[in-house]
């Protein structure tokens, strides 16, 4: 065969190579996509029993815990509006929509634990049965969450890398959106102070603040403990090794050497 014919031949092979590969990735991607979809419509179905069992629990909270009045609207709300958006948006998934969810997830969890102080409905038969129905129905939409973020992660990362990225761009296969909640002020943890220890010693330094160690935080979102600065004017440099402890040292007692006394002459 000429040289002509041999190159012929591998640009062939090359291009149904570069064929096969890209329809491999495209239907990656359609798995994926349908993947989060299906997750999604789990994690919905539980999404529209809690908007049915809500109405419920309010009302029946209501005729034994009037001073909740101010939760039961809250929770209405966020129900309503939760219901809303799921109409709205095809009962598909939205960020504003996770964090309305969010949100209706923590009043009907502090709902119930404000319960406590009412006994006469802590003991009502139906009471009991929506408070387990919403106990499995939370449970339910946690876990459908964790696996539908975790199909979302997959497919975030097949659409952003290279060279899939550039079939993702060709074909519109865009980001999908995590059902998460992103506002800081829901997720910064409390800043809770102990004071100080009874037993510390005097002349100890209190330990850094969370505020302290988020001072140094790193791009990544993630506290930095060595800019934490201590006023001790005997630390050490970040890197260097603090000087290893002396031991004591032994001092024999001074002992006086003995007289020699000559024996008294005959």
């Amino acid at each position: 065969m000429t040289g002509g014919v041999i190159f012929f031949i591998v640009v062939l092979l090359v291009v149904v190579g570069v064929a096969f590969y890209a329809v491999s990735l495209y239907n990656g991607f359609v798995r994926s996509r349908n993947l989060i979809q299906e997750s999604w419509r789990q994690i919905d179905v539980e999404l529209n029993r809690r908007y049915d069992l809500i109405p419920n629990l309010v009302e029946t909270v209501r005729a034994y815990a009037a001073h909740e009045r101010n939760t039961l609207e809250g929770i209405t709300r966020l129900r309503n509006q939760a219901a809303a958006l799921a109409q709205a948006g095809g009962g598909q998934v939205s960020q504003e929509r996770a964090q309305v969810e969010e949100q209706l997830s923590g009043a009907v969890r502090n709902l119930l634990v404000s319960v406590e102080a009412y006994p006469d409905l802590k003991s009502n038969v139906n009471f009991l049965e929506l408070q387990r129905e919403l106990t499995a129905t939370e449970d339910r939409i946690a876990a459908g969450r964790r696996f539908y973020n975790a199909n979302v992660r997959n497919y975030n990362t097949q659409v952003e890398s290279f060279p899939s990225n550039v079939l993702a761009g060709m074909f519109k296969f865009e980001k999908a959106t995590y059902f998460e909640v992103n506002e800081a002020a829901v997720r910064q943890a409390p800043h809770v102070s102990f004071g100080e220890i009874s037993d510390r010693p005097a002349g100890a330094l209190p330990e850094p603040t969370n505020d302290q160690l988020a001072a140094g935080s790193t791009p990544s979102a993630l506290p930095n403990p060595q800019a934490y600065t201590q006023a001790d004017p005997t630390a050490q440099a970040p890197g260097e090794f603090a000087p290893a402890p002396q031991p004591p040292t032994y001092t024999p007692p001074t002992q006086q050497p003995p007289t020699y006394q000559q024996p008294p002459q005959q």
